[in-house]
């Protein structure tokens, strides 16, 4: 069996973790959870979970997006699994460890925002690629929207280059 494709494709996925605006991000999303440890007080939000949760939301969060987007229905048992881990599993894991109360009083309220903040986090790292190829393909989209829309409705397409006299 030929696992040099597999190493490429583990390689490829190094290297977009690599990426230093998914690392920028990634940096200023844990800095907010960690000054909303402090700020909110909420009896289940402290450092260590905040960035064990970062983690692993870093590591799946732009795949899981992508295995939705593009359909990839093979791999949505594994989508999933990796959801819940990131979104429920290393909080109940951390939490029944650390303050079992803590776990039993706030799982349910926790479950809903870290749902949102993972997809939201998907989409923030969907793209693969650095952010110059990320605003040249958006321009490239957005040519070619004008460009269609011209040909279909010559009055909408033309609204962002008159003028205001």
């Amino acid at each position: 069996m030929n696992k040099e494709p597999r190493l490429n494709s583990l390689a490829a996925a190094w290297r977009e973790c690599c990426r230093p605006w998914k690392l920028a991000t990634l940096a200023a999303g844990l800095g907010l959870l960690i000054a909303g440890s402090f700020y909110y007080q909420a009896p289940d939000w402290d450092i260590p979970v905040s960035i064990i949760m970062a983690f692993f939301t870093y590591l799946f969060a732009g795949w899981s997006m992508r295995v939705i987007v593009q359909r990839r229905w093979r791999q949505w048992p594994a989508m999933l699994l990796a959801t819940w881990w990131c979104v429920d599993g290393c909080y109940a894991l951390y939490w029944s460890i650390v303050d079992p109360e803590a776990l039993a009083f706030m799982r349910s309220a926790n479950a809903p925002a870290s749902l949102c903040l993972f997809f939201a986090c998907g989409l923030v790292w969907y793209w693969n690629g650095t952010v110059n190829e990320a605003i040249a393909a958006a321009k490239k989209l957005s040519i070619g929207r004008n460009s269609a829309l011209s040909s279909v409705a010559p009055h909408v397409a033309d609204r962002g280059t008159e003028s205001n006299s």
